[in-house]
């Protein structure tokens, strides 16, 4: 397997640099997935400038962190899980929705379930969700403009899942207290 590095600002392309610095200043550090997607500045671009646009859909904070959170689950990515988990315990995400999405279980919140389920769907079908789980989307009060944003979360999370297998990125320091393995599929 190709041995990635995890760039610093120093070590970065000139193209990522400020991207790590901007992150660095917004953090207090620089996440080790930043510092694996420095290794192409147009890849880094891309994620934070997705990233960016997922901040800026009518989603609230919750909901974002369903999408992104259930995408992790589904991709199985250790990094973006503990990450996201951290996250979701500084943004006041509740802990049984949090709960929920680790586990991959049912969010006790009917609407918030609905777009867990709806995001699972697009994720295992590579975006041909299933036409029920579409239709409860709908009926939770969801609209096809949030439809289309689920799509950025989905977009911006493969992205970081995908980078993080392929460098094998390590947790960072403020993330490892939240680690987290994908639960065995229940028997049937």
């Amino acid at each position: 397997m190709a041995d990635f590095r995890i760039h610093s600002i120093d070590s970065a392309p000139e193209g990522s640099k400020a991207i790590l610095e901007g992150a660095t200043g917004k953090y207090g550090f620089t996440p080790n997935l930043l510092g694996a997607l420095a290794e192409s500045p147009v890849t880094l671009k891309a994620y934070t400038t997705i990233a960016g646009h997922f901040a800026e859909t009518s989603f609230d904070g919750t909901e974002q962190q369903v999408v992104v959170m259930t995408t992790s689950f589904e991709n199985g990515c250790t990094y973006c899980m503990a990450a996201h988990t951290t996250v979701s315990g500084m943004t006041g995400v509740p802990d049984d929705v949090v709960d929920s999405l680790r586990a991959g279980t049912a969010i006790a919140d009917p609407k918030l379930n609905a777009l867990a389920n709806f995001t699972r769907s697009l994720v295992q079908n590579g975006g041909n969700a299933d036409p029920t789980t579409i239709d409860a989307f709908f009926a939770a009060g969801y609209t096809k403009e949030q439809a289309m944003e689920v799509l950025v979360g989905i977009a911006q999370k493969t992205i970081s899942n995908f980078a993080n297998y392929l460098a094998d990125t390590p947790k960072d320091d403020a993330f490892v207290a939240n680690a987290w393995e994908k639960p065995a599929p229940a028997a049937v």
